[in-house]
């Protein structure tokens, strides 16, 4: 079992002002345990955007007080009597960004039952600012310790370290999950729009797949170097490369946008694809919606969609192509002490590609 003595604590934004490095470090109370979940103390965890949005009331009005963190690596400390996935005390497991759904309850849904529980038409429960099925809140990972349902509970593999293992929770099978599900593999030509936490997964996932070509998109040519380093064939800079989309017409087969801006030049992007191919979009911009190109679409039969984080089945199997081929998260380690500042600084986009708390007892 393990024991509980052991307090909740950790880093709480109060209002829209804790986005400005003004979170509180405080006690929590974690949902209500049930013998099905899973007590994890907390190594590492990793800094998202989605923290960020959240943490400002971006996407609505947030749940204060709200702890945020949904890359979470760390130590199962106590462990329910009905919990799943052969977890024991001791071993190094994750959470990524959701933490719950209506799996396993009576009537449980078609969505859960085929394996893809972050569609769940009954509850999507957030591993933060949501509610459990149970009607507790749930707390995030800028904390000691994190209590989940053990469905949603993952182990991480040896030789993934804990530090890399953890944004690939919520950043990595973010990108994973669309490329796997499109088709991504030997033939196909990728394009991935953003060279940031999400972008650089993007690229490395989408070569660990097998694609024949992977080109990096960005506005400025400051992340060229990366980009190459982290395998993409190509790069294109569209504030910088003339001619850019007459060059680049009708050349990807798959194109998974990271971006979060209504003023993305969808368009342009478009005319990347052949005939037949996919447009993924993943950010969810805070500043207006995105228009839909009708005639780009119509003219080449593109499929024009979105994707959601992925299920805890579709994180072992990316874990474990992570650990085949050696992919490798781009992080840089700051102290949970510093989260205030870690936040601030990836807000200006300073991570190269992602921030991982840690706690250092």
């Amino acid at each position: 079992m393990g024991s509980t003595e052991y307090k909740f604590e950790g880093w709480m934004g109060l209002s829209p002002e804790s986005a400005d490095g003004k979170m509180v470090w405080q006690e929590f109370q974690p949902k209500a345990w049930e013998e099905t979940d899973v007590d994890i103390r907390i190594t590492h965890s990793g800094i998202c955007g989605s923290d960020l949005h959240t943490l400002r009331s971006g996407w609505g009005p947030t749940m204060y007080p709200c702890c945020v963190g949904h890359e979470i690596v760390g130590v199962a400390v106590r462990v329910g009597s009905q919990a799943e996935g052969n977890i024991k005390v001791g071993d190094i497991v994750g959470v990524g960004a959701q933490n719950d759904s209506c799996i396993g309850r009576k009537g449980d849904c078609e969505e859960c039952a085929s394996g893809l529980e972050q569609y769940c038409p009954n509850l999507m429960g957030g591993t933060y600012n949501s509610k459990h099925f149970n009607g507790d809140k749930s707390y995030g990972g800028y904390a000691l310790y994190h209590r989940s349902p053990s469905h949603f509970v993952i182990k991480v593999p040896e030789g993934i370290p804990s530090a890399l293992a953890a944004p690939m929770m919520c950043g990595g099978i973010t990108t994973y999950s669309p490329l796997r599900h499109n088709g991504c593999g030997p033939g196909k030509k990728v394009g991935i729009i953003g060279v940031g936490g999400l972008g650089h997964f993007g690229i490395m996932f989408a070569k660990a797949l097998g694609a024949d070509k992977v080109v990096a998109i960005s506005r400025k040519a400051n992340k060229k170097d990366d980009a190459l380093k982290l395998g993409a064939d190509a790069y294109i800079a569209t504030d910088e490369d003339a001619g850019w989309v007459k060059n680049n017409a009708r050349s990807l087969d798959l194109i998974v946008s990271t971006v979060s801006s209504s003023k993305m030049p969808i368009t342009d992007y478009i005319s990347m694809l052949k005939p037949s191919g996919n447009f993924v979009q993943l950010g969810v911009p805070e500043d207006g919606a995105l228009t839909i190109p009708a005639a780009a679409l119509i003219m080449k039969r593109i499929k024009f969609g979105g994707s959601l984080i992925g299920s805890p089945s579709e994180i072992r199997e990316m874990l474990e192509l992570a650990a085949s081929k050696g992919v490798k998260s781009w992080v840089e380690e700051i102290p949970m002490k510093d989260a205030n500042k870690a936040i601030l600084d990836m807000d200006a986009g300073k991570a190269r590609f992602r921030y991982v708390l840690v706690n250092e007892q």
